[in-house]
């Protein structure tokens, strides 16, 4: 779908040089001579280079839908993970790298969204959320209380984590899969 230059949206995916490009930044900019524009910072879906690009109201850029899918997470193997569609039970396998760093929270039977494009996957959604277990921390110094503190602590898929002084060995916890970092005691 064609849309205006001035148009572009933070989050929209572009069809730009012959390659996908997400919209990270956009500024629109009207000077005092010559015409208004958008100033783009652009990033490359399938490599992460950025560009900036300055799109005028008559430019026209195209718009590129997502195909998102939902996906259970079978397992993985060395660079790869394994899906499967729950409708179909269609398995794809993704490159490890598509994932990033929040691929330590897979989890068996855990539901992704994937999102891809003329059938070529392009990305990996987890759920903002998962519950880990504790596996070991440290012990509470006397006296630390009193301030809000918190400890490091190791969880079960090794990631590590600061966690209040409250939250002992074989605990389970809320953590966000984005920034790693620890939101509640979980609910049993």
């Amino acid at each position: 779908m064609k849309i205006s230059g001035v148009e572009i949206r933070p989050g929209m995916i572009l069809e730009h040089k012959d390659r996908l490009w997400v919209a990270v930044k956009t500024m629109h900019t009207k000077p005092g001579k010559g015409g208004a524009y958008m100033q783009v910072e652009l990033k490359g879906v399938q490599d992460g280079t950025k560009l900036n690009e300055r799109f005028r109201s008559a430019e026209t850029v195209e718009r590129v839908r997502l195909d998102d899918h939902d996906y259970q997470f079978l397992f993985a193997e060395g660079e790869t993970l394994t899906f499967m569609d729950g409708e179909t039970f269609e398995q794809i396998t993704i490159p490890r790298d598509l994932v990033g760093d929040a691929a330590v929270f897979l989890q068996d039977g855990m539901v992704v969204t994937v999102s891809s494009y003329e059938g070529k996957p392009l990305s990996v959604e987890l759920p903002e959320t998962v519950v880990c277990t504790v596996e070991q921390t440290d012990a509470v110094v006397k006296g630390q209380t009193a301030a809000a503190s918190y400890k490091p602590a190791r969880l079960d898929n090794g990631v590590r984590v600061m966690v209040p002084p409250h939250i002992g060995a074989g605990e389970r916890i809320v953590v966000g899969t984005a920034d790693s970092e620890y939101l509640e005691r979980a609910k049993d």
